[in-house]
């Protein structure tokens, strides 16, 4: 543990710095895997990217259970104060992506992925539910996009909506549980998690759900963050740090390895992807949270790679996305024309781009926002 990271501008109790910077590395990945997204699985470079999100909740869990299980239960913050940490935490970065996500929808010409030419009203009405974590139903007037998304004018807002729940209910049931019933808690949610990979009622193949209300997707974002976050929280209750040097880096190779894995076995047959899956956030990212919880940077380089990457990992994930959907614009989705050798100088534009961008609208908006926002 180290000194406070502007990533926890609200907290007062020191952070895990390593943890910290491997939020960063995961939201890097996201980046990579969405700019990939569009073209063909086969070129996919991260495959397994959509995992990040498992591997947040996870860190969710953990740190939280870590920040406020104690100070709920000894009264030294309410209900109403852990609830007004979070949204300050959160909420502005929220607001901010969906008035990003209008933006380059705007750019984008304003109409859907067929060319269906979306009202001035519609955006509105999309814009305003979005900033009050409303999720858009497919089909609806606010689904502006028209393939589906909770959150059409920012995908990965789908997330936090899914954060917010389980925030709501650590604090309302999880923090209550004994730590033997929060472990038979999350063993269950475990099972409830690999059972529906294996009966793959989406017919993905993949675990990569929850971005939408239909064909089980609600479901399967129930799982995606009920099983992370209990663990997490179940680790931060019973962690004990081990011994282990250069921790940062060991886990961000283990974790990058991780999600670099392309789909395995055959799409018609996807129960070796599945299970593959069910061990990444049951196993593999168990193992990442305790290492990088146990490590500590000692030399100024790690200590400020994961600083940076702590600080910039929450605005990155929100802000990174509209400029993804004018990406795909432009290479032709959904028929997809442009080849990623043709586009890799906007590939490197958008990677970049992004970083500052993040790194703008943390020390432009969001820190201001929250501290003001904290003196009330």
């Amino acid at each position: 543990m180290n000194n406070i990271s502007s990533a926890a501008f609200t907290d007062t109790k020191p952070h895990y710095k390593i943890l910290d910077g491997l939020r960063g590395v995961a939201a890097l990945i996201v980046i990579w895997y969405h700019i990939y997204e569009c073209f063909p699985p086969e070129l996919h470079i991260f495959g397994h990217g959509y995992l990040a999100v498992d591997f947040f909740f996870m860190l969710s869990g953990f740190v939280i259970g870590y920040a406020y299980d104690s100070r709920l239960q000894t009264g030294k913050l309410t209900l109403k104060g852990f609830f007004k940490r979070r949204i300050i935490r959160l909420h502005p970065m929220v607001i901010l992506g969906i008035v990003i996500g209008a933006v380059a929808f705007i750019i984008q010409g304003g109409v859907q992925w067929d060319g269906t030419k979306v009202t001035t009203s519609a955006l509105m009405i999309g814009m305003l539910i979005a900033m009050f974590m409303v999720p858009a139903v497919p089909g609806t007037y606010p689904e502006v996009r028209g393939n589906g998304e909770m959150f059409p004018l920012n995908g990965p807002t789908w997330s936090l909506f899914f954060e917010y729940l389980a925030n709501i209910f650590y604090a309302i049931f999880l923090r209550r549980l004994s730590t033997k019933s929060l472990a038979f808690f999350t063993a269950a949610s475990a099972i409830g998690l690999a059972a529906f990979a294996i009966i793959n009622p989406t017919g993905y193949g993949t675990l990569g759900v929850g971005w939408t209300i239909a064909d089980y997707n609600f479901i399967g974002g129930i799982l995606r963050v009920t099983f992370p976050f209990s663990a997490g929280l179940l680790l931060s209750r019973v962690f004990e740090p081990v011994k282990i040097k250069g921790a940062f880096w060991v886990c961000t190779v283990i974790l990058a390895a991780t999600l670099y894995v392309p789909f395995i076995g055959e799409y018609e047959n996807p129960i070796y992807n599945c299970i593959w899956e069910v061990f990444c956030i049951a196993l593999i990212f168990p193992l990442i949270v305790y290492l990088g919880a146990s490590g500590n940077t000692t030399d100024k380089f790690s200590s400020g790679i994961c600083k940076f990457l702590g600080d910039i990992s929450y605005p990155l994930y929100i802000v990174h996305y509209p400029s993804m959907y004018l990406f795909y614009a432009y290479i032709g989705f959904p028929n997809t024309f442009r080849t990623p050798s043709e586009t890799w100088i906007w590939q490197i534009v958008l990677f970049a781009g992004n970083i500052i961008l993040a790194y703008a609208a943390l020390k432009l908006y969001d820190e201001p926002v929250r501290k003001w926002l904290s003196k009330k």
